[in-house]
């Protein structure tokens, strides 16, 4: 029964984690092809469009990972199923190394940046902040996608025997 409820808090907090990195991937195009440079840093600087990502994402990011370790620490008996979750946990895990890794250096930037002209480093700031949760989002999408299959896993392989 522990299993079953962590595999299903694994799916339930995995996606929404996984849901509020795909919105940031839903709003770049616009937000890049569309806005102008004075309207993307209104929005995203100065009128705080995404302070409920960092109150609520930032816990289930982190959430998202301990409960997919626990459930390849729960499987880990059942193979390829622990493989596949604890390649989930990796995967959201190499997800938060992202962001570290490329968004968070962009949001130090962007916390300099005052009313008044564009700053100069505007145009590579902000590609590196839309991209950064482009792949932020794609290792969440493989890492969610690899605890579908680990909770998949067990029933797939008694149908083949």
């Amino acid at each position: 029964m522990a299993t079953y409820l962590v595999g299903i808090a694994s799916l339930l907090i995995g996606a929404l984690s996984l849901g509020a990195s795909f919105a940031h991937v839903l709003e770049a195009a616009p937000r890049l092809s569309d806005w102008s440079p004075e309207l993307w840093r209104e929005a995203t600087v100065f009128n705080r469009q995404f302070a409920f990502f960092a109150i609520v994402g930032a816990p289930l990011d982190l959430a998202a990972i301990l409960v997919a370790g626990l459930l390849a620490y729960l499987v880990a008996g059942e193979r390829p199923a622990f493989w596949f979750a604890l390649a989930g946990a990796g995967l959201m895990a190499l997800a938060l190394c992202a962001w570290f890794a490329v968004v968070a250096p962009a949001n130090a930037v962007l916390a300099t940046w005052q009313p008044g002209p564009i700053p100069a480093e505007f145009e590579a700031t902000r590609l590196r902040w839309e991209i950064g949760h482009m792949i932020v989002a794609a290792l969440k999408l493989l890492g969610f996608g690899s605890l579908c299959i680990a909770l998949l896993a067990p029933r797939l392989a008694a149908s083949a025997g």
